[in-house]
This record gives C-alpha cells, sequence and structure tokens, in this order.
C-alpha cells in the first residue's frame, strides 16, 4: 500500500508508524485511519514490536475537523463505527507488543489512540487532552474505556468535563502511561524500549497481554485457571526453553517469538 499520510518501516524486527500530517498537527481523517489500519495489520506479519510515534511537535491532534462548510455534515457516529472502531480494535489486538511514543501533544481522538498501545512512553513536554466537552462531546476512541480503568473513575472524570491539560509527568503519576522521560532522551528510550521487546519472548507477551485484560472478567478462580492454561502452552515453546538455558549458562537469552 502506498501511504500519504504515515511513514510506515521495518528494520531489526521494529515495525514504526510516524503519523506524517504535521502541517494539521497529525489530525486524523479517513485516508489516515486506513493507512493506519493497513500498517498495523502488516506490523503484525512483518515484526515483533510496533511503535507509532509523530511528525513534528504534535503526536496526534485528535479528529480532522475540517472547515466551517463541513462541519454541519460530519456524521459522527458512522465515523467512528466504520473507521474509528476497526483501527482501535487493531492496534488493541495487536498480536505483538505496541508503544506509542508521543512526542508531543495527544489531544482528543489523539490522546486515546496512544491509550490504545500497550506501552505508552511520552516525552517530559508532552501533553493528553480529552479536548471533546469544550466541542460539546465526549470522550471517544476509547477514552471512556481506557481512562476508568487505567487512573480511575474521578480523575477520568475530571479530564473528561474540564478538557484540562495532562502533562506527561502527571499521567505517568496518574498511571496513565508508562513513563515520561527528559525530552533530550525521548528517542533513545523508547527506541531502547522498542528493541528489547523486539527481541524478546513474543509469544509470551502476546499471552501476558491477554491474561492482563482477561483479569477484568475473570473471578480470581478463573483467573488463576486462565493463567494454568497459557503457562502450559508457553511451557512447550522454544523460547521458555531458550530462556531457563540461558539462566543456567548464566548468559543473554536469544529468544526467536516462537
Amino acid at each position: 500500500m502506498q501511504y500519504d499520510t504515515l511513514k510506515f518501516s521495518v528494520r531489526n524486527n521494529t515495525a514504526i508508524i510516524e503519523f506524517s500530517r504535521p502541517d494539521v498537527m497529525n489530525a486524523l481523517n479517513t485516508q489516515m485511519r486506513a493507512e493506519i489500519l493497513h500498517a498495523v495489520k502488516a506490523a503484525e506479519k512483518e515484526a515483533r514490536v510496533l511503535v507509532m510515534t509523530g511528525k513534528g511537535r504534535a503526536f496526534c491532534s485528535g479528529q480532522d475537523l475540517g472547515d466551517r462548510a463541513t462541519v454541519a455534515n460530519i456524521d459522527l457516529e458512522r465515523t467512528l463505527r466504520d473507521e474509528y472502531v476497526p483501527m482501535l480494535m487493531a492496534i488493541y489486538d495487536c498480536k505483538i507488543p505496541t508503544i506509542s511514543a508521543v512526542n508531543g501533544a495527544a489531544a482528543g481522538a489523539g490522546a486515546n489512540l496512544a491509550l490504545a498501545a500497550d506501552v505508552v512512553i511520552a516525552t517530559e513536554s508532552a501533553v493528553f487532552l480529552q479536548a471533546f466537552s469544550r466541542i460539546g462531546l465526549i470522550p471517544d476512541a476509547g477514552g471512556t474505556y481506557f481512562l476508568p480503568r487505567q487512573i480511575g473513575l474521578p480523575k477520568a472524570m475530571g479530564a473528561a468535563l474540564f478538557a484540562e491539560p495532562v502533562t506527561a509527568q502527571q499521567a505517568s503519576d496518574w498511571g496513565m502511561i508508562w513513563e515520561a522521560v527528559p525530552d533530550d532522551q525521548f528517542e533513545t528510550v523508547w527506541k531502547d524500549r522498542a528493541a528489547q521487546l523486539a527481541n524478546g519472548p513474543t509469544v509470551a507477551y502476546q499471552r501476558a497481554k491477554q491474561a492482563l485484560r482477561k483479569t477484568y472478567d475473570n473471578t480470581l478462580e478463573k483467573q488463576l485457571m486462565l493463567e494454568a492454561k497459557y503457562q502450559g502452552e508457553l511451557g512447550k515453546s522454544h523460547d521458555f526453553r531458550e530462556g531457563v538455558l540461558a539462566f543456567l549458562d548464566k548468559r543473554a537469552a536469544g529468544f526467536e517469538g516462537r
């Protein structure tokens, strides 16, 4: 596929999607959502970790609202159902670990696009903004799902109602993201994190993602049984055998993702 709104590359088992509409702060339009969906699916087949980041001063400013002439014709329900849902579910259900490397402002749907990844690493100058109430809307693109689970209902409610910027450090302190790092170290940190996951036990990462998400639906007993099932599967994997042998040999493990 020819990408016009983003750059997609794969190197050393790491797929990188760089949103490339810096003139509109990487706002999401129909084409960009389709290209993100396609790139995520490609990354699953070609890499062992996926990183999403933005070009310029923003990660993603959310929905491209167009101009005055198009406001009355926006069908938000159709757009969310037909374009956002497939894109977000592809990221959320991705079979390889996903990282949002938030290089700048993440606002509206752009903030929640970031939160759909498994791990969020943000530069300290970045901000997260649930801007929806400023234009008479509610958080969408998964905002009402992710935020209560990550930061609790009181903080999620405040973020939705007041629409105030949340700094990267606040987001880290609240548990919204994994870490906030100094701007001058940002690229080095997320690349090192991506390399660690790209060279790790990919199947174990996949099962960890699935097990952790099931915990919201399961009783303790059901969760324990799920852990037993997944651990039984992983115990027969190449990477488990390699990990144990490496431990016994006091050397670094050479995981192959199988």
